[in-house]
């Protein structure tokens, strides 16, 4: 068994908090070591229709208020969504909250994003404008008695994560990928210590039936690891051996408390 982590993002595309407080209090029953909340304005699926969003750092206070031993998080806050002194006493008051467990990790935001920005009157701006704007959201937030990460897979982002962040997070993509590029990250990061993580979506079952029926209801892309715990165990061995000190679970069936118990299993395979 190895020290990494495990986390578990919650539902935030829904009308009801009380649906993400209650996968945040089960993770906290099932021993994980996390959870994670998202920062968007909405979310537009499949067929174009718009689904609501619990507002990023208000969730993260009421999860914060709601637990008591759960590390709680961003991933990742938006750069572009507040003003980078709003955003950083935002933060710092959820780890007042929840008496030091917050770990912040913020990004730049990408493409899909844009709507949402637009959407509430917010410039989404170039990438060049929104890198100026992730640094100075991590230079506002950071030395204030928690970790900040940085999310992101563009070169400029990740260099900005090894020079003025404590951690550094990539969402999704091959172990192998992860490998070289966590690597690169660790080798230049100024500060001590530092994190690697790693965070995907997963369709998890108890079994092979009951991962074959979610398997077939929600249709994952590629990228979504699916699998019993033991199988997802197997193939996220392979982050945590790239250098992952957290790996950082989004089920697609993610309104299912039942999962912590599954993610749970998978942390101690691991």
């Amino acid at each position: 068994m190895t020290s990494v982590k495990v986390g578990l993002t919650l539902p935030s595309f829904v009308d009801d908090a009380e649906v993400p407080i209650a996968v945040a209090r089960a993770a906290e029953r099932a021993g994980l070591d996390g959870v994670f909340v998202f920062d968007h304005l909405f979310r537009r699926s499949a067929d174009g229709t718009q689904r609501p969003a619990l507002e990023g750092l208000s969730l993260l206070g009421a999860v914060a208020a709601e637990t008591q031993r759960i590390a709680v998080g961003t991933l990742v806050a938006r750069a572009s969504l507040r003003p980078a002194a709003t955003l950083a006493v935002g933060l710092e008051t959820a780890r007042r909250v929840s008496g030091g467990r917050l770990i912040a990790a913020i990004g730049a935001g990408d493409e899909e994003s844009r709507a949402e920005n637009e959407s509430f009157g917010l410039e989404f701006g170039s990438f060049e404008d929104r890198l100026a704007q992730l640094g100075a959201a991590v230079t506002s937030a950071r030395d204030r008695g928690f970790p900040v990460w940085v999310g992101g897979t563009a070169p400029a982002v990740r260099e900005l994560a090894a020079t003025h962040a404590d951690g550094w997070n990539r969402w999704g993509g091959d172990a192998a990928r992860f490998a070289t590029q966590a690597a690169a990250v660790t080798a230049r990061a100024v500060r001590r210590p530092f994190t690697v993580s790693w965070g995907g979506l997963v369709i998890v079952g108890g079994g092979e039936e009951e991962v074959a029926a979610k398997a077939a209801h929600w249709r994952p892309g590629p990228h979504v690891l699916v699998g019993t715990p033991e199988g997802l165990a197997d193939a996220l061995r392979a982050y945590v051996e790239a250098g992952a000190a957290w790996v950082i679970l989004g089920p697609v069936d993610s309104t299912d408390t039942g999962n912590a118990e599954l993610v749970a299993r998978v942390r101690s395979l691991l």
